[in-house]
């Protein structure tokens, strides 16, 4: 039946029926469908109905998402979960455990925790504070909050997910209601992190359902469905690729200058740049020898691009001695002082040589976790450099049980990268280590070796702003010859009279080794000074010692200017801290 049939007799004007004609003539089967249905849902509502009780309005149960983050992937899980919720229905808010308290906690009712653990098993910087309060005696009672932990870490470190696990025992202490065991998750936690959060919201909704509320059931979207996608890497052309080392130096450190051009990554000062590298082919030959299965080009490749051939841990120890059934890595996995003396600076091809054995490919990349990506601060400004991103890249390599050991990333940089080639570089951005708002405040850098990194893009986007606040920076290295980092830059920074101040440590030009730890207690009085003046304090570098050794110079130097002590010196150096006038960026 043709639409001009179907219209014959229509009760509309003549205008109104040729409108509807040209609307139905191009409608498809679909389309007509929905009109239907959309006339009949208009009819409905223009008949009048039998009155009923109105139900009440569904109540959004209130949920924060709490989280303690260094390098900001726990934020942005939390943030991915908050949106989840949101869509569920929850009045859902994320909560930076550095802007909170655990007396504050203890309101909250329900509570997802996404904990990172930083080094070996200690809590993120913006954490420390609330840690602290959660594990001392006087903590507050956790009654009537309901949660879930999420742990996030790294299996190369000792104390996997130790802060999420205290996290999780403590709120059980305190008489918090645990909804779900936690949750522990390795380097490629997007996935399981996706899983932990929508499985704890429907544990949370089923709790929260109420039968005489009126719910409208709309499908469960998948949790953190938009930021589970992997960033995009930039196929960035390496312009420069220089060894800042003089030939002398016993370590390698390149500048790498990498063109943006057509990318849309618009890093600020404090950001970093990541990439996947790629495993050293000697390497990938030697496991794919040592596991029985040379010749294998599709292996080979995945090895090279996908799997983490270096890191030696625990768990893969027992998994290859169940594997094997060799008698030895069965003791040895079982004994834990030998088995961390084992682990000591050895890699996956020592535990293959321990025990040679036939492995099929599926055996053996089933022992192995995803190759993980490389992040490095980048050293420039977009303000002074355009186009353009510069990274500072140290060489990693040392002897350990006869073999020599290189750095994933920084080894195919030094070793297999040249002037030319392209570099895939994607967007870390690091919100909380930006140079200040407020261009007139005073600055001190604190940044031995490739720390430094930062602290160039920081001047660069000063300089670019016509900043008038001073800055002050502290630089080690081994040798004032051969190790000085930047030198033209800094120097001549310092003669414009950017660079208010410079204090150098070079450890090895002397008998005794000297470090920025103890430039800063010898400029005690005016670091002090910079301090109560409003000065910013920034510390970028290693984690394991440096780091610690800075902060504690800087809690000597509070207690000895200020005279009040040991405690009222961590007060004021947490006090920094939470108005971030104290920031770390450390690995």
């Amino acid at each position: 039946m043709t639409t001009n049939a179907v219209l014959a007799g229509a009760p509309f004007p003549e205008d109104q029926l040729a409108q509807l004609k040209r609307l139905l003539a191009g409608a498809t089967r679909e389309q007509r469908i929905w009109l239907s249905g959309y006339i009949a849902g208009l009819d409905d509502f223009a008949t009048p109905q039998a009155a009923v009780p109105a139900a009440p309005p569904a109540t959004k149960a209130k949920l924060t998402i709490l989280y303690a983050t260094e390098s900001g992937n726990a934020e942005a899980l939390a943030g991915a979960a908050r949106k989840t919720a949101a869509r569920l229905g929850f009045n859902a808010k994320t909560l930076d455990m550095a802007d909170t308290t655990p007396a504050q906690l203890a309101k909250l009712g329900n509570v997802l925790v996404i904990a990172s653990t930083w080094g070996e098993g200690d809590p993120p910087q913006r954490a420390e504070a609330f840690h602290a309060a959660l594990m001392a005696a006087d903590a507050p009672r956790l009654e009537g909050v309901k949660y879930a932990v999420l742990a996030l870490g790294d299996r190369a470190y000792a104390q996997f997910c130790q802060v999420g696990r205290q996290f999780d025992a403590r709120f059980a202490e305190l008489g918090a209601t645990r909804l779900a065991p936690v949750v522990e998750c390795d380097l490629d936690y997007k996935k399981p992190a996706a899983a932990w959060i929508d499985a704890s919201l429907r544990l949370l909704d089923d709790k929260q359902a109420d039968s005489t509320a009126a719910v409208i059931a709309f499908p469960r979207p998948a949790a953190a469905e938009d930021e589970d996608a992997e960033p995009v890497p930039f196929a960035a052309e390496i312009g420069e690729l220089v060894n800042l080392n003089s030939s002398r130096s016993d370590i390698e450190t390149y500048h790498v200058a990498l063109s943006l051009e057509g990318s849309g990554i618009a890093y600020e000062p404090g950001d970093s740049l990541g990439f996947l590298p790629t495993n050293d082919p000697a390497l990938v030959e030697d496991v794919l020898r040592t596991a029985a299965l040379p010749g294998d080009a599709a292996l080979a490749t995945a090895l090279t691009r996908q799997y983490d051939i270096t890191l030696l841990t625990r768990g893969q120890v027992a998994a290859y001695a169940a594997l094997t059934g060799d008698a030895k890595l069965t003791a040895l996995a079982a004994d834990e002082p030998a088995l961390a003396q084992f682990l000591a600076d050895r890699q996956f091809i020592d535990l293959l040589e321990a025990a040679p054995h036939a492995l099929t490919a599926e055996q053996l990349t089933g022992l192995l976790r995803p190759l993980p990506p490389r992040l490095y601060s980048v050293a420039s400004s977009r303000k002074s450099v355009d186009e353009e991103a510069h990274l500072l890249i140290a060489k990693v390599q040392w002897e350990s049980h006869g073999r020599t050991r290189k750095g994933v990333a920084s080894g195919q940089v030094a070793e297999r990268l040249q002037v030319g080639d392209t570099l895939p570089v994607y967007l870390k951005a690091n919100p909380h280590f930006r140079p200040p708002e407020d261009t007139d405040r005073p600055v001190v850098m604190i940044g031995p070796g490739t720390g430094v990194a930062p602290f160039r893009a920081f001047l660069q986007e000063r300089e670019a702003l016509g900043a008038k606040g001073r800055n002050w920076l502290f630089f080690g290295a081994r040798r004032f010859m051969h190790d000085f980092l930047y030198q033209l830059d800094w120097q001549d920074w310092a003669k414009s009279g950017l660079l208010s101040r410079i204090d150098l440590a070079f450890s090895r030009d002397q008998r005794e080794k000297i470090y920025v730890q103890h430039r800063m207690w010898e400029a005690r009085r005016d670091l002090y000074a910079w301090i109560k003046d409003g000065a910013a304090i920034y510390v970028c570098g290693d984690a394991k010692a440096m780091a610690k050794d800075v902060h504690a110079a800087l809690l000597a130097v509070i207690a000895d200017q200020s005279g009040a002590g040991p405690e009222a010196a961590a007060n004021e150096l947490r006090t920094l801290q939470r108005d971030g006038r104290y920031k770390r960026d450390v690995y």
